[in-house]
C-alpha cells in the first residue's frame, strides 16, 4: 500500500472524509482510533499509531488530520519521515472558542504547529481556516513567558494551501415535495441556454427575498414575484407525504419549518438560536422546528429549557437514528438556520442547501467565503428580522431559488484534487529508484 491513512479521532467530518479516500483512492490503508476523548486523541494518538501501523517499505504518502501530533509520530517512527507528510485541517486549535481565555490548553495549538512544521504538505479545508491559523501564530506563541520563536508563519505558509472538504451529496428527489422538485429542476436548468423553457412555476426572485418586507409600521410590503422556467416536458416527482404547502384549510399556509442540524455543544451557540425563537413565539408567530445534530456527553442545559418551551412547535428533537431520515427532515424543512461561534467550514448547512431549505448563517467566519450576502446576518436582530418576515411569508421561502453552487464542494470537483494531493513526488520516486 503507497498511501497510508491516519485517523487520531474517526468521526463526523474526520470520517467522512477518510471513508471518500478509502473508497477513491487506489492503493491505501488505514488505521483509526474511535472519536471519543478528543483532548486525549490529540495527546497520544502519536503512540498509539507507532505500536499499531506496520512497517512497510511500500508506504510512499502518509495522509492524516491535524488532531495527530505528527511530530511526535515520525520522531517515534523514522521510517515514516521519509514519506510526504500531508497533514489536513479540518478545524484549528489557535481560534477555536473557548468559554474562557484561561481555558484554553497551549498545547493543542502548540502541537499542530509543530505538526506543520514537519509536513510536507498542509492542507485546509477553508480559506478562513488556513488564515485565521497562520495569522494567529504570532499572537499564540507570544503567550510562551520567553524565548518565544518568530517568524513560523513565514516557514508553514509556502506548504499551505486551500482544499475544500468534499462532500458526497446523496440523492434526495424522493423525499423532495413538490414545490422543491421544481425549484431543483429550475436551477439545474436555468443557466443552460440549449434547454428550452417554459412558463412552468413562479419562483420568488433573488432581489425579492433579500427586500425587508416589513415597513416601520408592521405592515408587509407586497411584491411580484419573478418568474423562472424549467424543461418543458421535464415531470417533477411527485412525494406528497414528505411535506405539505397547506395544511387542511387550504387557504392557510403550512408554517414555516425551521431547522437547525448542528452539534448540541455551547459553541454552536444553542442559546442564540432558542432565543430567536423564544421571540418568534411571544409574538404569536407561526413556524415548526426541527433541532437534530449529535449529542456528547455534556448537553448544555438550554436543550431541555427549550424543549419544555417550544413543546408546541416541535416537529422533530435529537438526533436521527439514520443518514436517511436525517435527509428526509431537511427535506421537508424551509430554512436551516446557524448561530455558530466557530465554523471552518460547514457540512451540515451545505447538505441542507442540498435539500433545498433556504440557508441563514452568521456574517462571519467561513460562511463569507461559501454563501452570497443575501444568506447572512450580522446582528441578532437581523436573525430575528429574517425569521419574522419568513414566519409571515413562507411562501417567499418556498419559491425561491437558492443561490449557492454547491457542486464547488462535491466529492465529484474536488476528488481530482485529492488524488494529485496523495501522489508521492516525482524527486522523491527518482531518489528512490536510484537507491534502488
Amino acid at each position: 500500500m503507497s498511501v497510508l491513512l491516519l485517523e487520531a479521532f474517526n468521526g463526523g467530518s474526520h470520517k467522512q472524509l477518510l471513508d471518500l479516500l478509502q473508497e477513491g483512492v487506489e492503493d491505501c490503508v488505514s488505521f483509526t482510533l474511535p472519536a471519543k476523548k478528543w483532548h486525549w486523541r490529540a495527546r497520544t494518538s502519536a503512540l498509539y499509531f507507532m505500536q499499531t501501523v506496520p512497517a512497510s517499505s511500500s508506504y510512499r504518502v502518509l495522509f492524516t488530520s491535524s488532531v495527530l501530533n505528527l511530530t511526535e509520530l515520525v520522531a517515534l517512527r523514522p521510517d515514516l519521515a521519509r514519506l510526504k507528510k500531508v497533514l489536513y485541517f479540518h478545524e484549528n486549535q489557535l481560534v477555536y472558542p473557548v468559554r474562557k481565555s484561561q481555558e484554553r490548553d497551549f498545547q493543542y495549538g502548540y502541537n499542530q504547529i509543530l505538526s506543520c512544521l514537519v509536513a510536507d504538505v498542509v492542507a485546509f479545508n477553508s480559506s478562513f481556516n488556513m488564515e485565521s491559523f497562520l495569522s494567529s501564530i504570532s499572537t499564540f506563541m507570544k503567550t510562551m513567558p520567553d524565548h518565544r520563536p518568530k517568524d513560523l508563519d513565514r516557514l508553514i505558509r509556502p506548504k499551505c494551501q486551500v482544499l475544500h472538504f468534499p462532500i458526497r451529496f446523496p440523492e434526495v428527489t424522493r423525499f423532495l415535495p413538490a414545490h422543491k422538485c421544481l425549484r431543483h429542476s429550475g436551477r439545474q436548468d436555468i443557466h443552460n441556454p440549449a434547454v428550452q423553457h417554459t412558463d412552468y412555476t413562479s419562483v420568488a426572485s433573488f432581489s425579492d427575498i433579500t427586500k425587508d418586507t416589513e415597513s416601520p409600521e408592521g405592515k408587509v410590503h407586497e411584491t411580484g414575484p419573478q418568474t423562472v422556467s424549467v424543461a418543458s416536458g421535464q415531470e417533477a416527482p411527485q412525494n406528497p407525504s414528505a411535506c405539505r404547502l397547506f395544511d387542511d384549510d387550504r387557504d392557510k399556509p403550512r408554517p414555516l419549518h425551521i431547522v437547525w442540524p448542528h452539534r448540541w455543544e455551547h459553541d454552536k451557540d444553542p442559546q442564540l438560536f432558542f432565543q430567536t425563537l423564544l421571540k418568534l413565539k411571544e409574538r404569536q408567530l407561526s413556524f415548526e422546528v426541527s433541532v437534530l445534530g449529535e449529542t456528547f456527553t455534556d448537553v448544555p442545559d438550554i436543550f431541555a429549557e427549550a424543549k419544555e418551551q417550544l413543546v408546541d412547535h416541535i416537529q422533530y428533537w435529537g438526533f436521527m437514528p439514520s443518514k436517511e431520515d436525517y435527509l428526509k427532515v431537511l427535506c421537508q424543512a424551509d430554512v436551516v438556520v446557524s448561530t455558530a461561534k466557530h465554523e471552518f467550514f460547514g457540512v451540515a448547512m451545505l447538505e441542507a442547501v442540498h435539500c433545498g431549505c433556504y440557508p441563514l448563517c452568521p456574517n462571519a467566519l467561513v460562511y463569507p467565503e461559501i454563501f452570497p450576502v443575501t444568506y447572512l446576518y450580522s446582528t441578532p436582530e437581523q436573525l430575528c428580522k429574517k425569521l419574522q418576515n419568513f414566519c409571515k411569508r413562507p411562501h417567499l421561502v418556498r419559491q425561491h431559488v437558492i443561490q449557492v453552487n454547491i457542486s464547488t464542494f462535491s466529492w465529484e470537483t474536488l476528488e481530482h484534487r485529492f488524488r494529485s494531493l496523495l501522489k508521492p513526488d516525482d524527486d522523491m520516486i527518482s531518489t528512490e529508484q536510484h537507491t534502488s
